[in-house]
This record gives structure tokens, sequence and C-alpha cells, in this order.
């Protein structure tokens, strides 16, 4: 078995191999793993001068994925916000939560990742990217993933380590892992491998077809892929570089013809709702229901998740391939076969929950509706944000009534939706001088339909603004002539869990919001806003934070996207130099950490 040993502080990083074998992962676990691919070219033979070599490589690659799911996950939501222990989570997950881990850890593994980097190494270092199928370079899509998984890879480590040690050149010998190696941080990672990508811009991920994990499960083969432009635009979100990152997100967005669709869910179908309150004129928006909407659980759906552009599947059993034991964790068993109900399944020894950050931020939210045909009365009912039933199921079970985390019932870890993409650019875009911008991403969707009335800017609505007009059709162009065409069916992210968002008469509006989060920075830290561009830029900044939250929860960003917003306020100067410091370790003394957050170098686990 391959073997890393790291040693930070010497800069070293050793890799302990037979040198007969080279360090590309095997595909084969089993005869019936769902990456099989029938070759054994990748561990006998280490050549890539054949057509087919691609689809074997990365199929490899993507195993290392499926490795590092529960880490990438379980690091990525136990030091957030949004979980909470209780008396049954394991020692591991306990000391991720309050920040106490150290490198006995089992979910501190920096090898996962340079498993996945070394395969990347090797495949980007040998493979013949001129071999052609007519005038089409047949290894051209491989070899840009291989690029882009080795930077998402290398972004997982920085984030969860800082400096981290740093090649692209694959280690296949004693000698090789013996030299010493440089360290970089994201800046310097972002600086080494971003050139490269850029060349690949717009090339589209490799697609295999479907493959059946049998158990009743499909997986699509292009999406376990990572695109080149999503990732490239967050290594410049991490970098603080937003006109990069806004280009980068837009370009992936355009190409894809990629929209925020309308994701359905109606008050009256949830058990914790008691629908004799329920006015009887909601019932008029819930028959307005069109065929364009979906039920946003549907995103989390076994075979055909709705809203994906990359996830990691993982196995319907061991025998299958990789499994997962993020379902467990959340209080869903779902490798079990003794069962004979769904019910069955929901575990009161669940080790992981919601904190009460998620649920307090999810019953602050309005619920908004039409009642009627008129065209100026939006009404409001205090229902909180839908998605949180949806998210947080409620069941019974041993005289026991308790909520599970449903986002893992299919054993699929979303990497990249839609709604991720479109936050990170409402992100980018709020840090470029554009909040107005950002906000129309969460409230009506970016479009200019000049047949729908209610859209943030339709000329009724937009009271003049010219100058965000003007950069959406000309500095990231989604109301260009050529592509507004494209958008007509974008609609608000907020809207997803909070239903009738855009428009001048809902009550969800772009200043009050503002207004609410300054008086909270007031309160929370002291500090007297003055309502400028850079005071609406920060309070914007918590507002998609919020939302994140809301849609994205548990899905293993939260503490990252806490890092990495707590960076770019501290970038930004306002309310001093370590503001987003201080603002990261406030959302997280709820869990009472072992360590002094407002010291960056608390953010990162020990180096193993």
């Amino acid at each position: 078995m391959n073997t890393f040993i790291f040693n930070k502080e010497k800069g070293l990083v050793k890799l302990l191999l037979p040198l007969c074998l080279f360090t590309l992962l095997p595909l084969l676990s089993s005869c019936e793993d769902m990456f099989e691919t029938e070759s054994d070219r990748q561990i006998f033979d280490p050549a890539l001068d054949q057509k087919t070599d691609s689809m074997f490589y990365t199929l490899g690659i993507l195993k290392g994925l499926q490795q590092a799911a529960d880490q990438y996950v379980l690091t990525g939501e136990m030091r957030g916000d949004l979980v909470a222990t209780n008396a049954y989570t394991e020692a591991d997950l306990l000391d991720l939560a309050d920040f106490s881990a150290d490198v006995t850890n089992k979910y501190d593994s920096a090898y996962l990742y340079y498993r996945v980097i070394n395969n990347c190494n090797y495949y980007i270092a040998h493979r013949d990217t001129t071999l052609l199928t007519g005038s089409r370079k047949v290894a051209i899509p491989e070899y840009v993933e291989a690029l882009a998984v080795r930077a998402w890879a290398y972004m997982q480590l920085a984030k969860t380590y800082g400096e981290v040690p740093f090649y692209t050149d694959p280690l296949v010998s004693i000698g090789d892992a013996n030299r010493n190696l440089p360290t970089k941080d994201l800046q310097g990672i972002c600086d080494e491998l971003s050139p490269e990508m850029m060349k690949y811009s717009g090339t589209p991920v490799p697609a295999y077809g479907n493959i059946d994990d049998g158990k009743g499960k499909t997986i699509n083969s292009s999406k376990a892929m990572l695109p080149v432009d999503a990732v490239l635009g967050d290594l410049f979100l991490e970098t603080h570089q937003y006109a990069l990152a806004a280009q980068y997100y837009f370009n992936y967005i355009l190409m894809n013809k990629l929209v925020i669709h309308q994701a359905y869910l109606y008050p009256g179908d949830f058990s914790q709702i008691d629908r004799e309150t329920l006015p009887k004129d909601i019932e008029l928006y819930r028959n307005a229901n069109d065929e364009s909407r979906f039920d946003w659980s549907n995103i989390f759906s076994m075979s055909s998740p709705q809203d994906i552009v990359t996830y990691i599947p993982l196995a319907s059993n061991k025998f299958r391939g990789e499994v997962t034991e993020l379902p467990r964790y959340f209080g869903y068993d779902f490798y079990n076969t003794n069962v004979t109900s769904t019910n069955d399944r929901y575990l009161v020894e669940r080790q992981i929950d919601a904190s009460k950050t998620y649920t307090q931020l999810n019953k602050q939210q309005l619920w908004y509706y039409m009642p009627s045909t008129a065209t100026d009365i939006v009404k409001t009912l205090e229902l909180g944000d839908m998605r949180q039933y949806v998210t947080m199921k409620q069941v019974s079970k041993e005289d026991s009534i308790f909520s599970v985390m449903t986002k893992f019932f299919s054993a699929n870890v979303p990497i990249y939706r839609t709604a991720t993409i479109y936050l990170r650019l409402a992100e980018a875009l709020n840090r470029m001088e554009q909040p107005e911008a950002a906000f129309a991403i969460l409230k009506d969707g970016i479009k200019d339909d000049p047949a729908a009335t209610y859209n943030y800017f339709h000329p009724s609505n937009y009271d003049g603004r010219m100058g965000t007009l003007e950069f959406l059709t000309t500095k990231v162009p989604f109301l260009s002539t050529e592509n507004s065409a494209v958008f007509d069916n974008n609609w608000g992210i907020h809207s997803r869990g909070t239903n009738y968002t855009q428009g001048a008469f809902s009550p969800y509006q772009m200043d009050s919001l503002v207004t609410v989060k300054l008086n909270e920075f007031k309160t929370a830290f002291g500090i007297t806003p003055t309502g400028n561009l850079n005071d609406t830029i920060n309070a914007m900044e918590d507002i998609i934070c919020d939302e994140m939250a809301l849609e994205l929860a548990f899905e293993g960003n939260r503490f990252g996207d806490l890092t990495r917003m707590a960076l770019h306020k501290n970038e930004a100067g306002l309310y001093g130099a370590d503001f987003g410091s201080r603002w990261l370790a406030r959302k997280l003394a709820y869990k009472n950490p072992k360590k002094d957050l407002t010291d960056k170098k608390n953010w990162y686990l020990p180096f193993k």
C-alpha cells in the first residue's frame, strides 16, 4: 500500500511505494466496482499513448475523490456554524467541532488529497494530448479534467492546512519523494495552476454516459466531473480576485445556459406546519404552480438529482465500490439491507444534528405569496424557510421525535450545484462594488425580459440605477443583446424556500435587509456604519452568507465559506484589519472552541 509521510517543518513529503509500481490508483476494488473499466493498463503498463487510456485514468482519479468525500464534508461542516453534536457523537467529530483535533484524528489526512494530486500529476505529465479522432484532439477533455481536479484538491488542502507542500511533477520513486518541496498557500497555488487552466476555459467535461451501480442507482458520468471554469472561479474568489472569479463563473453559466429554476415548496405539505392555520387565499398560489418548477427535494434524489453540476457518487454497497459514512452520521442507515420500511433506516443514535444557528436562521425568514390576481399585493406569513423541512426531516421512532438530515439519503455528495455557482458569483459581484447585481441573484434572478413585469431590472422596478444595469450588459453580460434571452427563466434563489420574492411589491427588498444587517453589526461589534457603499457591500456579504446556509447547508462548504468571507472582510479593512476574524469567532462562539479563532492560524488542522 502506498503511504505518504509528511513533515511540514522540514518541508518534506515522502512517498513510500514499491518501485515496480507507479502511484495511480487501481480502479478495481472488486469486479462490481461502479468505476470498473476492465483495464489493467493503469496498473501494469503506465503508458498513456492509446486513445482509450483517458477514460481509464480519469475514472481512477474520480475514485480518489470518492475516498476523500467523507473527510471533505466533515471537516467543512463540523467546524462551521450549522451543525451541533450530541450524546452519540464520536470523539473524532467532537474534536473537529470544538477545534481540538490533533494528528490522531481520522478525518485529518492530507494523504487523501495528495493521492489524487499525484494521480493527476502523472496523467498531466505523460498524456499525449495530440492524439486525434478526425480533427478532434481526443485527450483534451480528460487532460483539462485532471487540471481541474488537481487544482480543486490543492484548494482543499490549503483551506484545511494553510501552506502546504506543492509539486506538479509525479512522485514515482523514493528519490522523488525524498526531495525538499516548496510550500504554497492559496495565492501561490492559484498563481501556479491557473495560467494553464485558463488556456482551456470553455472545455466541456468528459462524458462516458451513465454508469449503472445497480440497486436503483445510476450515475451520470459527466456530473461526476469538475468543470475547469467553476474551479477557476473558486481559485480567484479564494484569492480576492473578484473580477476574474466573476468572469469564469459567468463563462461556465453562459456556456451551459445555467439558470436557477424555480423549486416548488408548499407549506401545507409539511407536518410541522398546522394546515388549519394557513389562510385560504394561499391555495391560489399553489394552484398557479407550473411545469417550469421542480420539487426542491429532487436535488438530492438517488439517480436523477436536479440542480447538480458536480457530485461525488458513492456506491450502493461495499461490493460496488467506495461507500460513505455520511448518511449514518446524519441519521440514516443507507446500507442496512434488513429493513422493511424507510422508517427503519432512521437512527435515533445519529451523531450530527442541526445547530440552533441553523434552525433560528430558517425560522427568521418570511414566506411570501400573492393571494389574488392583483399586481400590487404580496402577503407574508411567519412560516420560516421551507427548505428547512426538506433538509431536516422530522421523524418518529422508538417513542422519540427527532430530525434527520436528508441530503445524503442517496449516498451522493454535491460539490457544485447551479445554486453554488450562482451564490459564489453573487459573492464576487458584491465585492466588485455591485451589491445590487448580487442581490438580484437572490431576489428575482438576473434577467431583463420585457414581458416579465416582476424582475429586478425591469424599468418599472429598477429606479434608474444604471450603473448595475450597464455592468450586467457589458462587464458580466447577462443582459447583453446576445445573452439576455438565455436567462429569461432565471429565478431568485431565496424564492426556493420563501416563495414570492420577486418584484417591487414583495417585502423582500435589499435596502431593508441591509439596514437590518447594519444594525446587527452595531449591536455585535460596537461599530457605527455610515450607510455608504462599503457598508452595503459588507452587509450584503452577510446576506449572501445566510443564503448559502439556507440553500447549501451540510454539503461540506460551510467552514470554507466562513473563512473565505472572513478573509474578504480582513482584506477590505472596513471596521478594522481584523474585523473578519472577529466576525468569524463570533459566529462560532456557541461551539466553545478550544482555540482563539480571531487568530487565523487556529483555523487550520494540524498537518498530517
